[in-house]
Order: structure tokens, then sequence, then C-alpha cells
């Protein structure tokens, strides 16, 4: 009966608890948003969270943000199936001036023949109708050069804005592969700190579950107070398994985006930086991101692309003048030859093509509009990018603030509550209540921090160059 009543007694205190599962301690007003578990997600799609690993795992890596960068640039799905494409924009061109370059060939041949006039109808008096054995060889070069060709030179020269869009897309996909790692490699600090603090918690709840424990032992303290530290201590010990498990986690996420071998282990050199940004209003951001971005670069050529493209589309009602030549010799023998040549020159018209000249403009028209619509909304997601980044950068800045002071005040209420309870004045739950409060307070400090590193690696992004530019907004590392 006496467990029984004892049991009743601890409901109204644990119940809540319960109801909201382990480990979810009451987060203060200020508190940052605490990050979601599950592992990271990371930009760019599928692509750029994968890469090609290289070599064998060795020896245990220390692993700086910048190295990280550089394996990422080296190793990256996203960015190595981008130079693929550039590859290929590049085949295309040379493939559009080869159709203005002369076609240059040669040919010989050697012959014996017998023929047989009467299997073509032929019988002269006289004549036999069998004729040969005989030989003959010829050998000619031959050239054929296109003189104008205005859909050709059109062709070529939207090929060469393709080649250079291409080139741009490359560029971007570094700035994408630079926000991948940086981003990856914040939250594995984020997640370290986080052990940490699990650790420091747990080392706090088990020594007031041993002291709760000597207390009761002693008969100066009820039960409750021993058995409510003991409940403390599991929630902080379920906490750090499960930010263990995350920070490993998210470490096999960077090492799949930088390419590291199978089974390769690596610890960070770098602790979580947090250097206040010099501030930057929007209109230079966006002035700046037009500037650097190198997908707005592409956007714009790829514009221009399609306009040159359209002109190649009306170039086909034009005419086309075309000259051909060969030279060579023929005879029986090489001894025995003459030299033997032909020269043409001629213009070709289109005079009707059942509408396919019409059809293939109202195409470029189409294509024209298409680009023109995805250039302008990237302008406005540039401007949305830079500016949710700037307002990202400024809440998580005034959240550290916060957070920090929210921690220093949490850890003077713990402190003063543990000497209550030392005291005899008071029990525990005071302990475990303020506990709760320096746990919550670390986790805002954390998130808030992390929150602000990665919206400077947002803007970084942003602004374009994002490896020089998140050098400069994390302070020169």
């Amino acid at each position: 009966m006496k467990i029984l009543a004892f049991v009743l007694a601890m409901l109204p205190i644990y119940a809540p608890l319960w109801a909201q599962g382990p480990a979810t301690p009451v987060q203060p007003a200020t508190a940052a948003p605490n990050l979601p578990a599950g592992g990271l997600t990371l930009p760019g799609g599928s692509q750029f969270q994968g890469s090609v690993p290289a070599g064998q795992a060795g020896p245990p890596l220390r692993l700086s943000l910048e190295d990280a960068i550089a394996r990422g640039l080296r190793s990256n799905l996203g960015l190595l199936v981008t130079q693929t494409g550039s590859q290929l924009a590049r085949i295309d061109r040379r493939r559009a001036l080869a159709a203005l370059l002369p076609s240059v060939g040669g040919q010989f041949e050697e012959n014996e023949q017998q023929l047989d006039l009467a299997s073509f109808g032929f019988h002269f008096p006289g004549i036999p109708s069998v004729i040969g054995p005989f030989h003959y060889f010829e050998a000619q070069a031959a050239v054929s050069q296109t003189v104008f060709d205005w859909t050709s030179i059109k062709n070529r020269r939207s090929a060469m804005q393709s080649e250079r869009a291409a080139a741009l897309s490359v560029k971007d996909a570094r700035d994408l592969v630079v926000q991948a790692v940086a981003s990856a490699y914040l939250a594995i600090i984020a997640d370290a700190a986080r052990v940490d603090a699990a650790r420091s918690e747990v080392t706090t709840a088990q020594a007031l579950y041993d002291r709760a424990h000597d207390q009761h032992t002693a008969g100066v303290s009820p039960a409750i107070d021993e058995l409510r530290s003991q409940v403390e201590l599991k929630t902080r010990q379920q906490e750090l398994l499960a930010d263990v498990n995350q920070h490993d986690k998210d470490k096999l996420a960077l090492g799949r985006v930088i390419g590291l071998p199978d089974g390769q282990t690596y610890e960070l050199s770098e602790a979580e930086p947090y250097v206040p940004l010099t501030p930057l209003t929007p209109e230079q951001a966006i002035e700046r991101a037009y500037k650097n971005r190198a997908d707005y670069q592409s956007a714009l050529l790829q514009v221009r692309a399609a306009e040159t493209a359209r002109e190649a589309a009306v170039g086909e009602r034009y005419p086309t003048g075309q000259f051909d030549a060969n030279y060579g010799a023929a005879g029986v023998s090489l001894d025995n030859s003459h030299g033997i040549f032909t020269v043409t020159g001629g213009l070709r018209f289109n005079i009707f093509q059942g509408g396919r000249i019409s059809a293939d403009i109202e195409q470029a028209d189409a294509v024209i509009l298409q680009r023109k619509d995805e250039l302008a909304d990237l302008q406005g997601q540039i401007d949305y990018q830079v500016r949710t980044s700037l307002l990202d950068l400024k809440t998580a800045a005034d959240q550290v603030a916060v957070a920090q002071d929210n921690l220093h005040l949490a850890n003077q209420t713990l402190t003063q509550a543990r000497d209550r309870f030392s005291a005899g004045v008071a029990d525990n739950l005071e302990v475990v209540q303020a506990q709760d409060s320096v746990a919550a307070a670390s986790e805002s400090l954390i998130s808030a921090t992390y929150m602000h590193n990665l919206a400077k690696v947002s803007l970084a992004r942003a602004v374009g160059e994002a490896e020089t530019s998140l050098k400069e907004f994390m302070g020169g590392k």
C-alpha cells in the first residue's frame, strides 16, 4: 500500500514528461529552434550529396573546412556531372564549326574489267562481243566548301554561347559544392557541441543522483528525491546516446559529399566559430550577386544563345553558296596517265519546305520565351535568397546574444538550486527543473550559433563566388 501511495504521488509530477516522451525539456521563449533530427538535408539535390570515392581508407584524418571543400571540389558527383555537360557543349560547338570548314578527302582506285557487250544489247558485225580484260587507275583529291550559309554561321555562334554558359554552370556547381560541404561540416561541429553538452549534463545528473541517494540513505530526504534524480539521469543518458548517433551519421554524410573512401575515419580540426558579420545591406548584396553569380551569367548567355538560334532558323530561308572541286590523275598506269579535274560552284534555294522553316522559327521563339522566363525567375530567386539569408543572419545573431545570457542565468539558477537542496531547505525538484533549463539554454546557444554560421553559408552562396565569400564571412577561416 505504501508503494501504491508513493506511485500515485509521483503521477502529477511525471505524467507530463511521460506524455511528451523522454528527453523533451520545456524550451524557454527565447530559445533558438532545434535542428530537425534524422540527418542532413544538403543543397543542390541528390547529385551533390554523392561523390566518386578514390583510393582506400587509411589512417585517421584531421580534416579542416578548407581541406573538406578541396576534397569535395575533386570528388563531388554533382560537380563531375556538370563538368561532363560542359564537355558535351564544347563538342557541340566543334561540330557546329565543322559545318563552316572545308571538307577535304582523297580517293585512289585501281580497276581490272571485262565487259560483255551482248549483255547490254549491242551486236556489231566484226566486233567481238567481249571487250577486255583491261586495266586503269584513278587518283583524286576533292574539296568541298560552303561559301555562305547563314544558318550554319548562326548555329556556330549559338553553340559558342552555349559552351560559355555550360562553363559558367560548372562554376556555379562549384559554389553548390562549397555550400553542401560547409553546411555538412558545420552540422558536425554543432553535433559535437551537443554531445559535449549532453555528457556534461549526464555528469551533473549523476552527481545529483549520487547526492540524493546518499541523503535518502541517511534519512534526510524522501525517496521521491532519489527517484526524481534517477529519472533525470536516465533522460540525460538517452539524449547523449541520440546525440552521439546523430553525430556519427552526419560524419558519414560529409564523407559521402567529399568522396572519402569507405571506412575512412576522421576528426574535424576546427571548432564552431562565431564571428559577427560586417553589416551588408540587401542592395549591396544583390548587386554583388548579379555580378558574381555564375548561374545568373549563364542564364544571360542562354537567352542570347536562344536568340542567336532563332536567327539561324530565319537563315534557312536565305540561299547558300557551295563550292566543290577535285583534281587527280587517271590512266592505264602511273607513267601513262593524265590530270583530271572538276570545279563546281552554285547557289541553293529553299523554295518550299512545307512549313518546316516557320515551325523552326516558332520553336525558337518558344525557347527564347522559356529562357527569359527562367532568367526572370532566377532574378527573383537571387533577391529572395539574399534577403532571407540576411534576415536569418540577423535573427540568429540576436538569438546567440539572448542564448548566451540565458545560459548564464540558467547556470546561476542551477547552482542556487543545488545549494538549497544541499542545505535541506528545498527538495530536488528545483534542481531537476534548473537542470532542464540549463540543457534547454545550452541547446538554444548551440542551435543559434549553428544557424548563424549556416546563414553565412547561404549568404555566401547567394552572393556568388562561394569559396571566397565564405572565407570573408567566416572571419578569414
